[in-house]
């Protein structure tokens, strides 16, 4: 009898081994892998290539380190990092070869080899609660040395390679000072026209470039991930590209550029392709270092739309959220819903939305080159320590329209400044500003300032300004502290301004009144 349970025993024992060995997971030190950190490229592609013929699987890293070049990601396939697995990207430029095609900055082109690359493949997740090291730093000191030569450099065989694979290749002249490097450093991650991507729980750390980059996808979340890319040029966090049904929640990012950014390709090139970046979700994420905390653009040519911003925090980001573009950019961006943020130490504007971003003042005409910013609506935002309250800057051919601003409290040195714009209403919103006007408004139509004002309004200056404005309602504000002027308008094409349901009992001066204001211009 014991023999025959022995026999039963083993027998469940040799079934459990064979089905954990067709389960789908591959563990890489059983595919010729090593944890010993010496370099494994090929087994683990190898291993890729498997569980693809096998219809798909999990190539699983127990804890250990890792050392791979560029690999090339199949459909159904699932990376896996254990806890205290550590996935390091070699430094060898050789290792990111051949060429592929890729996105660079919003154009399609051949280059480096992406670390993590996938092309029309669909199913495809990273994994797990290890950390994946891009060392960063060999591409960061390249692109150093080409930039500071004082002298012309003799081209490398990356780049002769590139401007061979590259003929034709057009871009804006502005441009050509990056072109001219023919050095395109890779993204960690980019997937390019490839659908239900999932990247969860990992840590990015020293990304050649931006980190995650998914382009032309559909179905994208990321979620509760990790990224730091520290004191690095162009390291942006999760860059969605002319993908649709996109969503990024609970992730915690510093890095050197911005944090998160949505975009739809580069001038001509984005407008060829047509795709726009629309249904993002983004929630319950922190940004601490980067030029942005969520940005918008300035790569939009394909349009953006459909976006909510949601639940984050931004501590001591360059700016919040950013929306740029510029003439010649062309694309529309709609549809926008920023609700329930909370900044601090921001050392430029925690709201700026920017038609002036790197092109020149020239009025030109509205063509497909035109970029249109519109329907963009921001609530329950609250703001300290930061150098201006908020920006918003349109074009004479296309002045930013239908923006409204709700429930909004800032402390910071500079209060709102808005010109060009159109159809912009305040509601409830607080600026204690320490310099200036905490609302200055010009050269601007269908304006409403509903329950606006200071706490710290500054003697002499204004706390809403107005110079060339025409049909704005300025109505149910309540200075509650002493304040000196109120209201000073200015600019012969002011018109319409109509105040109403105001108690400016703590008012010294309610309105100052400009040498160019006609004398109809505001009503009482």
């Amino acid at each position: 009898m014991k023999i025959k349970n022995i026999l039963i025993i083993l027998c469940f024992i040799t079934g459990l081994n064979t089905a954990f060995a067709n389960d789908g997971w591959l563990n890489i030190l059983n595919e010729g892998g090593n944890n010993k950190g010496i370099k494994c490229t090929q087994a683990i592609q190898n291993a890729i290539e498997k569980a693809s013929k096998n219809g798909g699987g999990t190539i699983f890293f127990p804890a250990g380190e890792y050392l791979t070049g560029a690999l090339t990601l199949r459909s159904n396939i699932t990376i896996h990092l254990d806890s205290g697995a550590l996935l390091k990207f070699s430094e060898n430029f050789d290792d990111f070869l051949p060429y592929v095609e890729m996105r660079y900055e919003g154009i399609v082109m051949k280059s480096f080899q992406p670390l993590f690359y996938a092309k029309d493949v669909e199913n495809i997740t990273i994994t797990g609660r290890g950390i994946i090291d891009g060392q960063g730093k060999a591409w960061w000191n390249e692109v150093y040395r080409i930039e500071t030569a004082k002298e012309p450099l003799p081209p490398t065989k990356y780049q002769t390679m590139w401007e061979e694979q590259n003929k034709g290749l057009y871009t804006e002249p502005y441009y050509k000072r990056t072109v001219d490097k023919k050095f395109f450093r890779p993204s960690f991650f980019q997937a390019y026209n490839c659908k239900n991507i999932l990247i969860e729980g990992v840590t990015f750390q020293n990304s050649p470039f931006w980190t995650i980059n998914p382009e032309f996808c559909d179905n994208v979340t990321v979620t509760g991930i990790s990224i730091f890319n520290p004191h690095s040029p162009n390291t942006d966090g999760i860059n969605p590209s002319s993908c649709t049904n996109v969503h990024i929640s609970n992730c915690h990012i510093s890095v050197g550029d911005d944090c998160i950014t949505i975009k739809s390709g580069r001038d001509g090139d984005g407008r060829k392709y047509g795709k726009a970046t629309e249904n993002v979700t983004i929630t319950n994420c922190t940004m601490l270092s980067g030029h942005g905390g969520v940005v918008i653009g300035s790569e939009m040519s394909g349009g953006i739309k459909k976006i909510t911003i949601s639940n984050c925090v931004f501590d001591g980001t360059d700016r919040g959220i950013r929306i740029k573009s510029a003439r010649g950019r062309g694309g529309v961006v709609e549809d926008i819903r920023v609700d329930n943020i909370v900044m601090k130490n921001i050392k430029e504007e925690a709201i700026v939305l920017s038609l002036f971003y790197d092109k020149g003042t020239t009025v030109e005409p509205v063509t497909e080159k035109t970029p249109i910013f519109r329907n963009i609506h921001m609530s329950n935002i609250t703001a300290s320590n930061v150098n201006k309250a908020g920006q918003i800057l349109g074009i004479t051919e296309m002045p930013i329209q239908n923006i409204t601003f709700s429930n909004i409290n800032m402390d910071g040195k500079e209060g709102f400044t808005v010109s060009t714009a159109t159809d912009v209403e305040f509601h409830d919103v607080k600026v204690n500003a320490t310099v200036g006007s905490s609302f200055k408004i010009s050269d601007s139509k269908n304006i409403i300032l509903d329950n606006v004002g200071s706490s710290t309004a500054i003697k002499g200056i204004p706390v809403i300004k107005l110079d060339n404005v025409s049909n704005a309602l300025i109505n149910n504000n309540f200075p509650f502290n002493p304040t000196d002027i109120f209201i000073e308008a200015d600019g012969k094409d002011t018109k319409n301004i109509f105040l109403k349901n105001n108690v400016l009992n703590n008012v010294t001066t309610k309105i100052k009144k400009g040498a160019s204001l006609d004398k109809k211009a505001i009503t009482e």
